[in-house]
Order: C-alpha cells, then sequence, then structure tokens
C-alpha cells in the first residue's frame, strides 16, 4: 500500500509547488513586467493620491457629477455582486419604476439596472447624454461643452466588433474637474 501513497504523495507536493506557487509567481512577475498598470489594478493616480481604478465602479452622488449604474454591493468590491433580486421581484420593479419615474425623459437601461458584479465602472453613452443637463447646471456649464467631453470620453468598441460603446464614469468625471479648473 505504501508503495501506492508515497508516488501519489510525491506528485501531490510536486505539482502544488509547481502549479501552485512557482507558475502564478512566474505569471505574475511576467505580467508585472510587461503590463505594469494593469498588473498593480489599473489605478488612477493624481501625484501621490489613490483617486481609484479604471476597472472598479465608484459612488458619485452629487448633482456636480456623472452617476454610475445603481450597484447592489455600494461599490465595496469586498461584496461584489448582484441583488438576486428577480424580474419578479416586487422590490425591484417598485425601485426600477421609482428611478424611472425619477428621471425626465427616456432613461437608458443602465441608468436603473445593477451590473451583475455592482462594480461595472462603465456606464453608456446615452445614460452619459441624459445626465449632461445636470451635470452642466449643477456647474453653470454650457451643455454642449459637457456634452461635447461626453463624446470625447467614449471609447468604441474594440477593432469596431467587439464589445458595446462606453464612457468610464470616473475618467469622466477627472475630465470634467480638469475643464472646470482651466
Amino acid at each position: 500500500m505504501f508503495t501506492h501513497l508515497r508516488p501519489a504523495f510525491v506528485f501531490l507536493v510536486l505539482f502544488t509547488l509547481l502549479l501552485g506557487l512557482a507558475y502564478p509567481l512566474t505569471m505574475a512577475g511576467v505580467a508585472g513586467l510587461a503590463f505594469p498598470a494593469q498588473a498593480s489594478g489599473s489605478q488612477i493616480r493624481e501625484g501621490d493620491r489613490l483617486i481609484g481604478s479604471a476597472l472598479i465602479g465608484q459612488a458619485f452622488t452629487s448633482d456636480r457629477y456623472f452617476h454610475p449604474r445603481p450597484s447592489a454591493s455600494g461599490y465595496d468590491a469586498m461584496a461584489s455582486g448582484g441583488s438576486n433580486l428577480g424580474p419578479l421581484s416586487k422590490k425591484l420593479i417598485d425601485r426600477v419604476s421609482g428611478d424611472v419615474a425619477a428621471a425626465s425623459g427616456p432613461v437608458p437601461a443602465d441608468a436603473v439596472t445593477m451590473s451583475a458584479s455592482g462594480l461595472d465602472p462603465d456606464i453608456s453613452p446615452q445614460n452619459a447624454v441624459a445626465q449632461v443637463a445636470r451635470v452642466a447646471g449643477a456647474r453653470n456649464l454650457p451643455q454642449d461643452r459637457v456634452a461635447a467631453l461626453v463624446s470625447e470620453q467614449t471609447e468604441l468598441p474594440l477593432f469596431g466588433v467587439f464589445g458595446e460603446p462606453r464612457v468610464n464614469v470616473l475618467a469622466l468625471n477627472l475630465a470634467l474637474d480638469k475643464l472646470v479648473a482651466n
């Protein structure tokens, strides 16, 4: 029996060290060298101050800023996840109906629905355009200048076919702050 267990134990230890330690450390090292910004979490910094990540949404509630999608996790990366409310949930229907009623004009779907992770950093260009009047009014800026900023910050699908057009909320709000500062 021990003649069968010894090779199994040796292979267990060997592959644990190889695939559980050596390979992940090698890949992390290669990623850190080849893609340093992405490997460190696509952090956005202003000098030495960490502002956020281009990959994780943040809550912006002031009328002076563009708002992200609603989040079931409150944009807490440690608690990421959806709400688990089904399409027939009265609580979900009431929340979405209230959000739609509070808005003026057509409401893009991503303005009232949550992403699966609750951390989506992007909104649709339609969602951003729907917020232009509110942001421009709160900042006393011309609506056409804020709309032009939304257009400048809109990212197109990769190679023109992969994905949807999107606007990173953090990048848009940082560009908005720079616009006002100039």
